[in-house]
Order: C-alpha cells, then sequence, then structure tokens
C-alpha cells in the first residue's frame, strides 16, 4: 500500500509539474503544437523564435534574450525580452531573416549572414539631401548633427549642418549594413 501511495504522489507531482511548464509555455506567447517534431517551417507557419543579432565587427544591436541584452549594454528595462513569435511569408520581419527559418526544426539553432539587399536595403545617395537652413529658422528648429527629425511622418538624420543648409539622411539607421544573426527555433505552429 506505501509503494501504491507514494507512486500516486510522483504522479500528482508529476502531473502539477507539467501542467507549469505547458502554462508557462503558453504565457510566453510560443506555443508548440502536436507533433512539433516533426514539423518543418515553411512559408505559412507561424514559429516562436529567440535570437542575437550582431553587426559584422561582433556588436550585438538586437536579442530577444534579457541576459544577452544585459551581457552586452543593450538592456531596455521598458522592453519585454521574450521569444519573437511571426508568420514565415508575410512581411512581417526583414526577408533574409524570414528566410533563414525555412526549412528548420524546433530546438535548431543557426547563425545566418543576412546582406543588406535582404535586410534594410543599400544606402541610396538620392535619400541624402539638403534643404535650405531657413526651413528650419522657419519652424523654431535648431538642427544638431546626429538628431533625428520627422518630416512628413518620415525619420532624417540630420547628418550636415553649415550656415546655409542641412544636409538630412532619409536612409534607414540599418541601410547598407551586412546583419549576423544567430536563430533557435521555440516553436511551430501550423
Amino acid at each position: 500500500m506505501k509503494k501504491l501511495l507514494k507512486l500516486s504522489n510522483f504522479t500528482k507531482l508529476s502531473i502539477i509539474f507539467g501542467s507549469l511548464i505547458i502554462l508557462s509555455t503558453a504565457l510566453s506567447g510560443c506555443v508548440s503544437s502536436t507533433n512539433a517534431s516533426n514539423m518543418v517551417v515553411k512559408n505559412g507557419t507561424t514559429v516562436c523564435v529567440d535570437y542575437i543579432g550582431k553587426f559584422e565587427n561582433g556588436t550585438v544591436f538586437d536579442t530577444s534574450i534579457k541576459s544577452v541584452a544585459i551581457e552586452n549594454g543593450i538592456y531596455n528595462p521598458n522592453r519585454e525580452y521574450k521569444p519573437l513569435n511571426f508568420t514565415v511569408g508575410k512581411g512581417q520581419l526583414i526577408k533574409g531573416f524570414e528566410n533563414a527559418v525555412i526549412g528548420m526544426h524546433v530546438g535548431e539553432n543557426k547563425t545566418v549572414t543576412i546582406p543588406p539587399e535582404e535586410a534594410y536595403g543599400v544606402k541610396s545617395d538620392k535619400l541624402i539631401i539638403s534643404v535650405p537652413i531657413e526651413a528650419f529658422k522657419n519652424a523654431n528648429m535648431t538642427p544638431i548633427v546626429g538628431k533625428y527629425i520627422y518630416v512628413r511622418g518620415t525619420p532624417a538624420k540630420i547628418i550636415k549642418v553649415n550656415d546655409t543648409n542641412v544636409v538630412l539622411d532619409f536612409n534607414p539607421p540599418m541601410a547598407g549594413k551586412t546583419l549576423i544573426f544567430t536563430i533557435k527555433v521555440v516553436s511551430i505552429e501550423k
């Protein structure tokens, strides 16, 4: 009888522990679907991934992992660090990242190098324009090199100021950069 009672307590603990794991996974926003070990990421698949994004010089610029953010001095207390959930092929992320997860399985890790053409594009000289400094004076603004402003809802970085003109760069901040991502598939949904 005692052995049966111990087994029953063990079984109860196993059920409670298993339920806690399922609950914590569900609360993370990433839920593994049944038979996930046989599933492969493809277009139309909803996938949940952890990632670390680096520049070619090794500097980490973004991550879904809190400890990595802290370790690399990019931690933002206003951000929630958790796996990224997206549907492949919907254009929710840069093309190179979406293409990188295709063919991966749950638990698989991969490091990929994404050229600018599959990330934020190459820098375009056509997106660097010079405007008369009078436009800033008329708007009661002081142009400061390095500062971002919005022109008709589009962000632009002030890259040069002289007595007559202000040079604005409308390229995305990551344009022209090759990005390196380490990606781990946490879960896959149909």
